[in-house]
């Protein structure tokens, strides 16, 4: 016996319905979040079940694949399915094409999604206790990096409104010297006053090299003479600076906090040796690749797999006489932002990806697009290495073109 579940999630409730393999809906309910709608889900079930429940196989259609309630789908037994929100919303519209939207009509739409379409849909895999603390710690870390470039930006704008000689001053707005000094004279007229003392020893702190002519050239462009706003208005950009300006100290402090966690937690799993020995992979964005594509036994079926996963391998579209082969738009951009970093950084540590580069760059193909390529015959390697147990080889993974061609 199956049973279909549709189970769609808004803020503190779960309105779902249960549906037989006829499409006949059983039941339906709004549960509360956390164990006591778990419970009554489970409950639910079972009276529809009854005396067949150890024979039956429950398939449960969820718009997430993370969470407590999906841990406690898993761990229940039942077979659960994390769809895509844009594939749910295309079968939306086929089911109403008035535009009609419920979470009640939701739940019936993901129940009946995976009794008719399952074969087509990811179960949700169950990825190991470590791998689930990689993610949220390699996660954290590059939202605070994000966080910290959207600052650095504002801080940025800023600056050019009313302190331009600040940019000329500083190459790394983020960086610990200038966020120093920009927190000690955040305006033209106290920035000016700055001893070449000061400058040095806020270089000094900053662990930064020829102290001396640095210092010299920044009092230098912040002595020089600029365009310059009412002094009301600079008083008020200089307190918008300093906000920006403290809150960037403190991204910094996070930022490095949060990258020794992603230290901590990747150096124990056990495939970071082979993830590790990938070219272009250091221990973080090592656990960024971990942590998006998951550990669970199973989950890529093949290399083309994972590389569709990956969003690195192209799409056809063909029609009639016309096909074109494009790249792959929607993805995990945690994921490709992680491998494109890869593929570039691999250009110096492998002689074999430097050739297959320049192989690309030869046929006119652009920077970005061979990187693309090149990320998708790293993902290709990577899932090797994986499902073989073992480390990366360079002569294994690119072969000279003459054995190729023989193959």
């Amino acid at each position: 016996m199956r049973l279909y579940v549709g189970d769609e999630w808004a803020e503190a409730h779960h309105d779902v319905e249960l549906m037989d393999v006829s499409g006949r809906r059983l039941a339906k309910a709004r549960l509360p979040e956390g164990v006591a709608g778990m419970a009554r889900l489970h409950a639910m079930i079972g009276e529809q079940l009854g005396e067949d429940a150890d024979d039956a196989q429950v398939l449960v259609g969820i718009e997430t694949d993370r969470g407590p309630w999906v841990q406690a789908l898993l761990a229940a037994g039942y077979a659960v399915f994390a769809v895509n929100p844009l594939q749910a919303a295309r079968c939306r519209d086929r089911l109403r094409v008035s535009g009609a939207k419920s979470d009640a009509a939701d739940a019936h739409m993901l129940a009946d999604m995976v009794r008719t379409d399952s074969h087509q849909l990811r179960p949700a895999s169950q990825d190991s206790a470590e791998a689930e603390a990689i993610k949220v710690v390699a996660r954290a870390h590059k939202t605070l990096i994000w966080e910290r470039t959207r600052h650095t930006q504002r801080l940025r704008h800023a600056l050019r409104d009313y302190f331009p000689a600040a940019l000329e001053a500083f190459e790394d707005l983020d960086a610990a010297d200038a966020l120093e000094l920009l927190a000690k004279a955040p305006d033209p007229a106290s920035a000016a006053k700055l001893t070449i003392g000061q400058i040095s020893a806020a270089l000094k702190r900053a662990r930064r090299r020829n102290v001396g002519d640095k210092a010299a050239k920044i009092q230098q462009a912040l002595r020089a003479e600029h365009l310059g706003q009412p002094a009301v208005v600079t008083a008020a950009y200089a307190a918008t600076a300093g906000s920006q300006t403290a809150i960037l100290t403190v991204l910094n402090q996070q930022i490095k906090t949060m990258q020794e966690q992603v230290d901590a937690h990747f150096g124990q799993h056990p495939a970071a040796e082979i993830i590790l020995s990938q070219p272009g992979l250091g221990p973080i964005l090592g656990a960024r690749v971990l942590a998006e594509f998951g550990d669970a036994d199973g989950r890529y079926a093949s290399a083309k797999s994972r590389r569709n996963y990956a969003g690195t391998s192209p799409i056809t579209r063909a029609s009639g006489k016309k096909k074109v082969v494009l790249a792959r738009f929607v993805h995990n951009d945690r994921l490709i932002d992680t491998l494109d970093t890869q593929a570039f950084a691999a250009l110096t540590a492998s002689p074999g990806a430097r050739a297959y580069y320049d192989r690309l760059r030869a046929r006119d193909l652009g920077h970005h697009a061979a990187l693309r390529q090149l990320a998708n015959r790293l993902v290709g390697i990577l899932h090797g290495c994986l499902k073989n147990g073992t480390l990366y080889d360079e002569a294994t993974a690119w072969p000279p073109r003459s054995e190729i061609l023989a193959a």
